[in-house]
């Protein structure tokens, strides 16, 4: 059930910015489209990392505490979790070392220090996008003990935020605040 949810999810979220950033690709070569994967790929993580940034400088501290049950993550331990993983993925699919050595759940605590985390996480993944073609994209990475295209790395990246920015949505819509997706 998970893994049709991922799938079903993660092509959807594909095919949003694919056109897009197909045309895009095409706008930059007379010769047709340019890393149309790589450009479809950016966009997503544009996307995603739009939203979530949007999120995070949208919320009051006090909702960064903000924690419908017990059993979840606050707000903030979301934005803290997604900006840790944004090393944890891009380092992968980039076959670099990751340079992050903190768990920004634990040591990032206030509104502020989650924004930079969260910039430096994005920043990281720009640069790794910076260096992205399609066929560095195709070449197999490590990726938790398995092997996999760097591009669904990437992929799996972008999944991974909406998936927590949807936890985010709800946990802004029960408090009657408008998702920046939805503005």
């Amino acid at each position: 059930m998970k893994t049709r949810m991922l799938v079903g999810a993660l092509t959807i979220a594909l095919a949003t910015p694919f056109g897009v950033a197909a045309q895009e690709a095409e706008d930059m070569s007379n010769d047709g489209p340019a890393m149309p994967v790589t450009m479809s790929m950016k966009g997503l993580h544009d996307i995603t990392s739009g939203n979530v940034m949007a999120t995070a400088q949208l919320l009051d501290e006090e909702m960064y505490s903000y924690q419908p049950t017990e059993e979840v993550r606050t707000s903030g331990s979301i934005l803290a979790h997604i900006a840790g993983a944004q090393f944890m993925f891009c380092s992968a699919a980039g076959s670099v070392e990751n340079p992050n050595t903190e768990n920004f759940e634990e040591t990032a605590t206030t509104k502020a220090d989650i924004i930079a985390a969260l910039e430096a996480g994005f920043a990281f993944c720009e640069d790794v996008y910076s260096s992205m073609t399609d066929e560095r994209g195709a070449e197999l990475v490590d990726f938790f003990g398995n092997q996999m295209a760097a591009s669904a790395v990437l992929a799996f990246n972008a999944a991974h935020n909406y998936e927590h920015y949807g936890n985010l949505v709800t946990y802004m819509r029960i408090n009657g605040i408008t998702p920046p997706s939805s503005m």
